[in-house]
């Protein structure tokens, strides 16, 4: 590997995140009236009544923790404790206990439901803030949400954690992850975000019982969530983990392909830690061949045909980065290393909005914009692109260390 390729792809990644995507959500993306915007178009234009969503808030929360423990960096925090404020102060349900799902513009809760999707990006958002800040105070709240999952969301019987539920912690009658998804108990998705913030509170906070459910959801996720050839994640479940989709998601496959892997060098098993990089090349080596278009970049969807879906979302492009770099951490196969460096082509070129700042949300399969998709919104945010960056350059440095 040419030490000079490695730098220079890790100086044109920092570029992005330092120049770009910290900027635009630093400066463009506050509301004066408190917290962070909650919508805005892809023109720049800020609707100030604009509802504000669960996985934007923790989302920015987690970000600037990261960006902090990054860089070390006070403005960083400072913005981490802004969204920390805003989380704990209109999100937190104060007498029931968790986050809900969505407030009003003033902050006053519009969807007080208790999606588990955003609880476990609450934790994960909260135990990065804890790392930051050493506020305790996070760090318990952190926890009590673990409590309230353990209480009432945990399957006792099959394991895992179901989708849904009403504000007074009654399960919801639907079971669903968002409008778009579909109805079933439990999702591959849901599973992914809760194991990643519970790995980050057990990384921060060695508390047995979060170790335990941990180890248990990455079992989950080798044993039953990975299809048994291996080839992708299987993406809706009954509640004993029968599937009931074949669709295939690139985006969640890659992303999952480092993600548990990380996880579970985080729980530290030997042997779980073997299983999940066994599984981690078996995503990515599937992805690969199923998933690209011509090694440039990722397609979103797929079901047992072939590409249902061949837009390429900003999320995906920005996870495919990662994974396949993993991949050639663990394999030194120069395809892989390759093909990242490819797709952070694709994203330079095409994904970046390079007049208005952020990222746009997805190019279709021709190299178009749709720009009718919002630049922040409920589930536009920081957290892909700004991790991804991140991970990237972290892994560049190992990879030149090894050059």
């Amino acid at each position: 590997m040419d030490i000079k390729i490695v730098r220079e792809f890790q100086n044109r990644v920092r570029k992005e995140l330092d120049e770009d995507i910290v900027p635009f959500w630093s400066q463009r993306a506050i509301d004066p009236k408190g917290g962070f915007i909650g919508r805005m178009n892809n023109d720049g234009v800020i609707d100030e009544k604009a509802p504000k969503g669960l996985i934007l808030n923790t989302r920015i929360l987690w970000t600037f923790s990261t960006l902090y423990v990054f860089e070390k960096k006070q403005e960083h925090l400072a913005l981490a404790k802004r969204a920390y404020d805003y989380v704990m102060e209109y999100f937190w349900d104060k007498d029931n206990g968790g986050m809900y799902l969505l407030l009003d513009w003033q902050g006053k809760p519009i969807d007080n439901q208790k999606l588990v999707y955003g609880q476990g990006f609450g934790i994960y958002a909260l135990s990065e803030y804890y790392r930051a800040s050493g506020d305790k105070d996070a760090l318990a709240r952190a926890m009590e949400l673990f409590g309230l999952l353990e209480k009432f969301v945990w399957d006792k019987q099959y394991k895992g954690y179901f989708e849904k539920y009403d504000r007074d912690w009654t399960k919801s009658k639907t079971q669903q992850l968002s409008s778009g998804d579909m109805a079933a108990p439990k999702s591959m998705n849901t599973s992914l975000h809760v194991l990643e913030g519970i790995a980050n509170l057990y990384d921060v906070n060695k508390d047995e019982l979060v170790g335990q459910r941990v180890g248990e959801m990455l079992d989950i996720f080798a044993d039953y969530i990975l299809h048994p050839y291996g080839t992708y994640c299987q993406l809706f479940f009954d509640e004993n983990w029968y599937p009931k989709s074949q669709m295939i998601s690139f985006g969640h496959d890659i992303e999952t392909s480092w993600l548990a892997q990380r996880d579970a060098e985080i729980f530290g098993n030997p042997k779980t830690i073997k299983k999940l990089k066994r599984m981690a090349l078996k995503l990515a080596e599937s992805t690969y061949e199923r998933g690209l278009d011509n090694n440039k970049s990722m397609f979103y969807e797929a079901n047992l045909n072939g590409v249902s879906n061949s837009g390429k979302d900003w999320w995906v492009q920005a996870e495919a980065v990662v994974g396949y770099l993993n991949a050639y951490q663990l394999t030194g196969e120069q395809k892989y290393f390759d093909v990242a460096q490819n797709i952070w082509q694709f994203i330079e070129d095409y994904v970046v909005d390079k007049k208005g700042g952020e990222w746009f949300w997805t190019i279709d399969a021709k190299g178009n914009v749709d720009k009718t998709k919002p630049k922040v919104s409920e589930w536009k945010c920081p957290y892909h692109n700004s991790r991804a960056c991140i991970e990237i350059i972290q892994r560049l440095d190992q990879i030149a260390k090894k050059a």
